[in-house]
């Protein structure tokens, strides 16, 4: 329960409304007290109806025009407006099966090899690997040959490089599909007979295996970056795909003028209480005991086993409220700096220990909390995890943060001369001169973290 981000508590709950009729959604007034006439107002402000049914006893007394919801008139127009959720990546593709003029066999086999190929678009799987499963999974015999035929069949349709089996195979499908002017010829020799080469940036031997300048060789360069090593991910996907790559952040941290203010994002998040009928019906059964059958004895206990799963479900919401409450609110404590301005050398280094000093909860306790959940402030919705990072000691002794050190990287690996870019010993030699003393094993395990190729990686023309 902990552990889980707000979308995923809005599901549970919903989960558990379903399964468990002896809790429902609403205000529980043993926890609001109220008097009999704000109950009342509260009942009369949440009662909303359209029919004025006045004097009306039963519904066999109610004019059959009050129990009609139409406001439209004969003459109106109905008309049904359509509505796209979007299609799959894999439905997209097997839609253009049709254009491919296939028997009903090698239908089958196109849509079985459809089905193998991953979201970013490859066909990870050998032709004899799946001539062997389809027999078995769809009941259809074939050959080697016969499925090869069919991939390349695959690999005709939308989006180009869609089927490829590796990176080179998916950049040579796309060069085919363009024209045959001498850029994308030489651009189709290099990525197949120099992509060893082109991968590891070792342009100095394309260029003089292939003759080129440099002017030349960028040109094509250019033309080859363009395209799409992913053709599967670049499919926008369903409505509701889309919706699941939302980020709903769990916490809202506001600064009014200094003063920060941390809130559970709990828009989607109802109120819940016991079921009022089956708290009356335990009172009843249990102020009867004397007189109870067994058939009763064994509806009390089912009534008891719900009711206590329902206030353990409603306890646990409002503990993990709390929890998490508590936590974010001590690390906005510790990070105040940052919180206000929004700069990342403000970060100050913070393990879960800390935290855990602070708020008295075990360190496991702060891991699950800041496991898979976000916080939205005023300079974006970042992972509760971003604010965690070790400590280190810069020349003057004074402790800074690993992000610092990563930030200052990034900046040092932008500025770099991208004909000469640095390697780690020059990255070294380079955060030294800004007072940040790393040893060159340290140096390569951050830019890693960062996701920084190697210098050779990053040389361009």
């Amino acid at each position: 329960m902990l552990e889980i981000p707000t979308l995923e508590l809005e599901e549970r709950i919903r989960q558990e409304l379903e399964e468990n009729p002896a809790l429902e959604e609403g205000i529980d007034f043993s926890d609001h007290p109220m008097s009999e006439m704000d109950n009342q107002e509260y009942d009369d402000a949440n009662y909303d109806s359209d029919l004025d049914l006045g004097d009306y006893k039963n519904e066999d007394d109610i004019p059959e025009y009050k129990l009609i919801a139409n406001n439209t008139s004969r003459d109106d127009k109905h008309e049904d407006i359509p509505f796209s959720v979007g299609i799959t990546f894999h439905e997209y593709l097997i839609d253009q099966v049709g254009l491919l003029h296939l028997d009903e066999k090698q239908k089958k086999l196109v849509e079985y090899i459809i089905g193998n190929i991953d979201e970013e678009g490859y066909l990870r799987r050998d032709a004899e690997s799946m001539v062997d499963d389809i027999v078995f999974q769809v009941g259809v015999e074939t050959s080697d040959e016969e499925m090869k035929r069919l991939i390349k069949k695959v690999q005709q349709l939308d989006p180009p490089g869609v089927g490829a089996t590796d990176l080179q195979e998916c950049l040579m499908l796309q060069l085919e599909r363009k024209g045959a002017t001498p850029i994308i010829l030489n651009a189709r020799k290099i990525i197949s007979e120099y992509f060893d080469e082109f991968s590891k940036k070792h342009y100095d031997k394309i260029i003089r295996s292939m003759s080129l300048t440099e002017d030349e060789l960028k040109d094509i360069l250019n033309e080859i970056t363009r395209l799409n090593p992913k053709p599967g991910s670049a499919w926008g996907g369903s409505a509701l795909e889309k919706t699941f790559s939302i980020i709903i952040p769990d916490f809202v941290v506001e600064n009014d003028e200094g003063t920060l203010t941390v809130q559970l994002n709990n828009a989607n998040v109802p109120e819940l209480r016991i079921n009022n009928t089956y708290n009356e019906m335990f009172e009843d059964y249990t102020a009867n005991k004397a007189n109870q059958t067994r058939e009763m004895r064994d509806a009390v206990t089912f009534v008891k086993q719900k009711i206590d799963a329902a206030r353990w479900f409603i306890d646990a919401i409002k503990q993990r409220q709390q929890t998490l409450m508590t936590t974010m609110t001590a690390i906005v404590n510790f990070q105040r700096e940052y919180f206000l301005e929004g700069d990342e050398t403000f970060l100050k280094p913070m393990v879960l220990k800390d935290i855990a000093d602070i708020t008295g909860y075990d360190i496991s306790t702060i891991s699950r909390v800041s496991n898979s959940k976000y916080v939205q402030t005023e300079f974006g919705v970042y992972p509760v995890k971003y604010f965690f990072s070790e400590a280190m000691t810069n020349e003057s002794g004074e402790e800074i943060s690993t992000r610092e050190i990563k930030k200052v990287m990034q900046e040092i690996i932008d500025d770099e001369d991208k004909k000469n870019p640095l390697n780690d010993d020059k990255l070294v030699e380079a955060l030294k001169g800004r007072g940040y003393v790393i040893a060159r094993r340290t140096a390569a395990k951050y830019r890693e973290q960062l996701n920084i190729p190697v210098a050779r990686l990053r040389r361009e023309i």
